[in-house]
């Protein structure tokens, strides 16, 4: 009796067979699909491990996974090594060369503050609307950051929900696109920028951290280790690093993160009515995030006689290149021989700034 006792199979719920469904979907999608299979590929096997009964993976103080999950993002070591690698792959020189684009990446953080303010009017606690308002950056690292510190009930949720929304970024974005823009908006060809010198793209990560960490402290585990990571790349006397942030490490950051954060997913926090709430929420968060941007670069060309063609504001959400990359297509849609993919990179790269910025903001009202 004692042997058939510890025997999973007897201990199986329901809520973990739909929960092994969802795993086994994420997995589908990240194999099949390719919709971002380095993250969503752990994710699901994380949900898969967690939902088997009896293992311990994710007992306190003794499970292997809660471990990975109390030490890596409670302790928040892993969201920051994660953009220590980002910022070593990163070149600012798109957004160095037309600095006006910056607002471009700030606007379209316009859907992470309404969708908090929307959250909040559904029932959801400030910390919980914190958590899913920032999925609209479309920036998975700093939305786990948030979520680990603010509701991390929630944690799982909102990290499949923004990198789902990354995945589909293909597909969400375009017809926003179109439905706020004309063909001939689409058609326009800014005019080529100005080349960024060495010394620029070398003072930039060290003026940046200063700044942006004067003025929102919470910030600084993400933005400090983001701009180390691209002031290795910029030095160009320190490949070693370079080469390490951006692949071995990464790499093993990557594999801790997904499933730590798959393992989150158990069946009894994950089932249940406020998931569906913070799906729909994000959705809208990053719509209305793609829209703002996409408004104000309509905005300011009622201002100036080098016009910004509007399509690049989209890429204002953190989905780097994915973004930009949408962008750039559906402009060549309009004309095949507009370039608009290094011009999207400004507003792509300043959306993650100004989504680590609202993080901060969020940590510092709220935690």
């Amino acid at each position: 009796m004692a042997f058939l006792d510890q025997l999973g199979l007897l201990s199986v719920s329901l809520g973990m067979v739909v929960m092994w469904a969802l795993g086994l979907t994420l997995i589908y999608c990240a194999i099949q699909k390719k919709y971002e299979p380095l993250l969503l590929l752990p994710i699901g096997f994380g949900i898969l491990v967690a939902n088997l009964p009896l293992t311990g993976l994710m007992t306190p103080d003794e499970g292997l996974l809660w471990r990975f999950y109390h030490y890596g993002i409670e302790w928040e070591i892993i969201p920051p090594l994660i953009f220590l690698g980002l910022g070593s792959h990163t070149d600012f020189g798109p957004l160095l060369s037309q600095p006006r684009l910056i607002f471009l990446g700030a606007a379209a953080q316009g859907g992470v503050y309404l969708t908090f303010f929307a959250a909040h009017a559904f029932g959801f606690s400030l910390q919980e609307s914190a958590a899913i308002g920032i999925i609209g950056g479309a920036d998975g690292p700093t939305t786990i950051f948030l979520a680990a510190q603010l509701a991390p009930h929630l944690l799982g949720a909102c990290a499949v929900a923004a990198y789902s929304y990354m995945a589909l970024v293909p597909i969400i974005q375009p017809p926003i696109m179109r439905l706020l823009t004309t063909e001939r908006e689409r058609a326009i060809r800014m005019k080529k920028a100005r080349k960024v010198t060495n010394r620029e793209k070398l003072l930039f990560p060290i003026l940046a951290t200063m700044v942006i960490v004067l003025l929102v402290p919470a910030s600084a585990p993400l933005i400090t280790m983001f701009m180390l990571g691209n002031l290795f790349r910029e030095s160009k006397v320190v490949e070693r690093l370079t080469d390490t942030a951006q692949n071995s490490l990464m790499n093993i950051v990557t594999i801790f993160l997904g499933i730590s954060v798959g393992a989150t997913m158990s069946a009894d926090t994950f089932l249940n009515g406020d998931v569906i709430f913070i799906f729909v929420l994000g959705l809208v968060a990053f719509s209305v995030s793609t829209a703002c941007g996409l408004l104000l670069a309509k905005a300011m060309n009622l201002f100036t006689s080098d016009k910004i063609n509007p399509l690049v504001g989209a890429a204002g959400v953190s989905a780097v290149p994915m973004a930009a990359r949408v962008a750039h297509k559906v402009g060549a849609e309009a004309d095949k021989k507009n370039y608009l993919l290094m011009f999207a990179m400004g507003p792509n790269l300043a959306g993650v700034i100004g989504t680590v910025i609202a993080a901060g903001i969020f940590l510092t009202m709220l935690e």
